[in-house]
């Protein structure tokens, strides 16, 4: 994949359909201060890069459940 390609802009639609939740799930992440960082492009028009949603993948994979996730800088939602 090239750097354009993960720095693609994606709707916040698409974006909470990569990570398999809700939209209003992606909207309350961005009130707590959670989730993947997002581009305010204005007022209501939300954007999310490809790449930060890799980033947040990635801080997620864990190999247990009991597993805490060090300096996890996302929160818990």
């Amino acid at each position: 994949m090239s750097a354009d390609e993960t720095e693609r802009l994606l709707t916040e639609e698409y974006a909470s359909r990569m990570l398999a939740v809700s939209p209003r799930t992606l909207r309350n992440w961005r009130t707590l201060g959670q989730g993947p960082a997002f581009v305010k492009i204005s007022g209501r028009c939300i954007r999310y890069r490809l790449s930060d949603l890799a980033v947040f993948i990635e801080h997620r994979v864990q190999l247990s459940t009991s597993q805490k996730r060090a300096g996890d800088h996302y929160g818990d939602g």
